[in-house]
């Protein structure tokens, strides 16, 4: 696999995105409306702005629950077949949870833990 089976690779991908949107635009119709334009959250008006930026802490919040998340979905199969695997994946799974408490503490002291 070569240079030229990358190539290749990569322009049958952007072809196919430029014929996706390209025919997207031929076959669909436009209705443009100032009502369609408003923001709409839940069958309530805005008042105000719709503009508002968010705070990063929401974002690196969500990143810490995603990665004790995905801890859980990584430890439920070791734990059904713990009994056969013995004590090599017993080290593994502690050095895999010493990972993520160094992960947590480090999130814990840039106070991404905190709620705004």
């Amino acid at each position: 696999m070569g240079i030229t089976s990358l190539l290749v690779l990569f322009l049958s991908g952007l072809g196919f995105a430029a014929l996706a949107i390209g025919l997207n635009k031929i076959l669909s119709y436009s209705r443009p409306n100032p009502i369609k334009a408003e923001p709409y959250e839940c069958g309530v008006q805005t008042h105000g702005t719709t503009w508002v930026q968010f705070n990063v802490g929401y974002y690196l919040f969500s990143l810490v629950f995603l990665i004790f998340d995905v801890e859980i979905v990584f430890m439920y199969p070791w734990a059904v077949v713990f009994k056969q695997v013995g004590l090599v994946a017993l080290i593994e799974i502690i050095f895999f949870i010493a990972i993520l408490f160094f992960g947590l503490l480090y999130a814990y002291k840039k106070k991404a833990l905190t709620w705004m």
